[in-house]
Parts: C-alpha cells; structure tokens; sequence
C-alpha cells in the first residue's frame, strides 16, 4: 500500500490505527486548537490523552512504530495540564491512597522481557498471540489503564492496545502501543515504588505550587519538559534537553532577566574541565587544534591568545577562559534565556534540534535546551513593546546580535517531580534519572 493509499484510509495525514485511539479515552480533553504541533501527531489532531469518561472514540488502522509519529510526539508534546497546578495536591493525595489499595490487592504481575536485539515482529503488540500478554492485561488492569475487554486472553487486541498506550503516555513514553524492552521495563516497576515516588513527590509539589506566580516558566527535570503557564494554565509545552546524570540539571527558583539573540558562547566551567581541555590534549595529539577547528578563542587577562601557542598538556581550568562567536558551529543556537544561578546555567537553543524527538534527552552538562525556542521567546516578550514573533524570526534569518533585557522578569522553576497526578485523576510517571526518589535504579533504567 502506498503512503498516498494509506492517508486516504486514515482520512488523517499518516496511515492507520495511530495513537488518536487513546487520545479520547477519558481525561478531560484540551482541544487540538491549542496543540502548534505539526507533522505526523498534528495531523491526527492529537490534543491531550482524554482517558477517563469511557469514551473510546475514533480508531484508526496504522503503522504503529511510525518514526516520523514518535519524532513529532517527543518533539511537540501536547500541553496537558501544569505539573505545578494547585490541583495536583489534592489528585496525587488521591493517588496516594489509590497505590495503596493496589499493593493491599497484591499489586501486579512482572512481565517477562524481550531478549536482546529481539526482532520487531516478535515483540507484544496488535496481533500478538502469547502467554505473556495475559500478564500484560492483568499487570494493566492492576494499574486501571486496561477498563475494557477479556483481562485474561493471550491475544493482543484493539482494547489492550488503547490500554497500553494510555500507560505509555502517562509514564513519559512514546505511545505506539508496542510493548518494547524500555516499555516492559517501566510496566515492571513494582506498585509499592511507584507509592514511595508519589509519596516523596507530594512533599516536593507542596513545597513549590505555593511558589509559583500568575506568569512563570517551570522546567520539570525528569520529564525534560518545558511549561509556559499563565493563571494556572498552560500556554505551551517545549520539548527539552537536562542534565546528564554525571552533570545535572540543579534544581533553582529565580527570576528569567534577559535574552541574547544570536549569542555568543562563554565556555562554562565544567565544559572546559570535562570537555575542551580533554578534547584539546587529544586532538593535539593528532596535530590539530580544538580552538582552530571548533572556532572557539582563548583569553588570558582579557587578551586574545594564539591558539597554536597553547600547549594542551599543561592547561588545567582557570588558565584561560573561552568563547565562541555566534555562528553555525555556536552550541547556543541563536537564542539564550539569562537569570541567576550559582551554577552557571542557562536555557538557550541548539544548531542540531534531532535530540528532540528522542524519547531520552538526559544529554546536557546542566544546561537546558529549549525546542521550538524563539516561541518561547515571543510569550517572555509578548508585553514589551516593538516584539513579535516576526521580529524574532528575523533576526534568527539575519543573525544579528542583540540583548534584551525584560522589564517584567518571568519566574523560573527547576523542579524535580517523578512522580504525580492532576486533576482528571490520571496518575503520572516519569524516569528517576538523578536517583533523587531513595528507591535506587528500578525507576531510572528504562
């Protein structure tokens, strides 16, 4: 079937069953309206997962592991509801007690993993006949995310499908309805975890929810997401990039100052410590040179040195400081988002945006990397006068450089919520990627 066949089947712009089946299922739906998504999802119409009201709506036949599908869902997420909502207490007490019942029932089965490098067609999903899809149906059951359908059949069918995606979406996965090994994985942290996350998180969210202002920015950690909320709503959600594990993200309450349009790049400590001065002696080694090839220059007492003239072997931190001129090569992008921090942190974009659609974006020294970044900036500027979204693409096309400073300062919110649930009643989870949860590795490895 060609892929023009196969949109006039779907009547949407990508074949088949996707995931629009799961998209109204239940919670309290935001209209598709609101979603600036565009590609594969936005062509669906994908708002929010709508999960709770038993309205299963539409299904759709589809190529279910489509890759243009998961990079657009990873990379435009839907806007949801705010992690920082008053509402959320209430619902994650709610969840508290509803994790308790299920380990009071015994909690779930485990399912068995796909052995290494298992081919796609072997793994669990529509059309599967196997024992272990029983346990997939009672281990979803367990969870209320399978509400429908036979909970003891060896067959994977549309019910148990829509059941699985609900469980990805709510734990921070691509929701293709496969289950694959960093599926099973998450399917297999035992109920009484889950508890202690919700537990240790509903201290944090009521510690940072009084926090917030009417207008704020929150970047939530383990989600490697981005909120713009105002009066309690989302105005849009970023795809973003933390933290490596080894390099975290710090959690910081501040306020956004000012932005620089086509920056230049000041070298942070831990990038020069851990990647420059390594990569400098290596590359010497070769007979070539990191400044010269990277585009990056040196400074000692504010002089410019000659890069040839650096002996990489005897460079330690805090011999030099480093910079690099806004270009192609920059690793800021064109934009950086400024505010206070002890850490030498910042939010800015990238020249390379593939990492976006990735399901895993733990890959940053701290720093924050904003997808779809110069809408961002529109919303900070949106109250200054003379800014719009034109004039912010022009000086992306133009490359000019340019700092503004914002009148009225935005908060922002690093926060580190693994764990919670909003208002619609649906429990979220996401990876415990810094170990923060006192519950080890078994929330961090898939």
């Amino acid at each position: 079937m060609g892929l023009g066949e196969q949109k006039l089947r779907a009547g949407i712009g990508l074949s088949g069953r996707l995931v629009a089946s799961v998209l109204s299922i239940g919670f309290i739906a935001i209209s598709a309206a609101g979603w600036t998504g565009s590609g594969a999802a936005a062509a669906q119409g994908f708002s929010w997962f709508n999960f709770g009201s038993g309205n299963d709506g539409p299904s759709y036949t589809s190529n279910r592991a489509d890759p243009d599908f998961v990079r657009e869902w990873e990379a435009n997420p839907p806007k949801g509801y705010a992690t920082l909502a008053k509402a959320n207490i209430e619902a994650t007490k709610m969840a508290v007690r509803q994790y308790t019942m299920i380990i009071g029932k015994g909690g779930w089965p485990q399912i068995p993993e796909p052995p290494p490098k298992t081919p796609r067609d072997s793994l669990m999903q529509y059309g599967t006949t196997d024992p272990a899809v029983a346990l997939l149906r009672a281990r979803l059951a367990a969870s209320g995310d399978l509400r429908s359908g036979n909970t003891t059949s060896n067959y994977f069918d549309n019910d148990l499908e829509k059941a699985l995606q609900r469980f990805q979406a709510s734990n921070g996965l691509t929701p293709t309805g496969i289950a694959d090994k960093r599926t099973i994985a998450a399917l297999n942290v035992p109920a009484d975890v889950r508890l202690k996350q919700l537990k240790v998180n509903l201290v944090r969210l009521q510690e940072a929810i009084p926090t917030t202002s009417k207008r704020y920015v929150v970047v939530n950690i383990p989600a490697a997401q981005i909120e713009a909320v105002q009066n309690g709503a989302i105005v849009a959600r970023y795809a973003g990039v933390v933290g490596k594990p080894e390099r975290p993200t710090p959690l910081l309450r501040t306020p956004i100052t000012d932005l620089n349009f086509n920056p230049m790049w000041r070298l942070p400590p831990t990038v020069v410590s851990e990647d420059l001065i390594p990569r400098g002696r290596e590359m010497q080694k070769k007979g070539q040179n990191v400044l010269v090839k990277f585009g990056i220059d040196a400074y000692a007492g504010g002089k410019k040195v000659d890069p040839q003239s650096i002996n990489w072997e005897k460079v330690s931190p805090g011999t030099y400081t480093y910079s690099q001129q806004p270009g192609k090569e920059n690793p800021l992008g064109f934009l950086k988002i400024n505010f206070d921090s002890a850490h030498s942190v910042y939010m800015h974009d990238t020249p390379s945006d593939r990492i976006f659609g990735r399901n895993f974006r733990s890959e940053s020294s701290g720093c924050i990397r904003v997808h779809n970044i110069e809408n961002l900036a529109a919303w900070l500027l949106a109250d200054q006068q003379g800014w719009n979204a034109d004039r912010i693409a022009q000086l992306k096309e133009k490359g000019q450089r340019l700092d503004v400073r914002l009148k009225k300062p935005v908060q922002l919110l690093f926060v580190y919520i693994s764990a919670w649930a909003t208002e619609d009643g649906v429990v979220q989870f996401r990876r415990d990627i810094y170990q923060k949860d006192g519950i080890g590795e078994v929330a961090a490895s898939y």
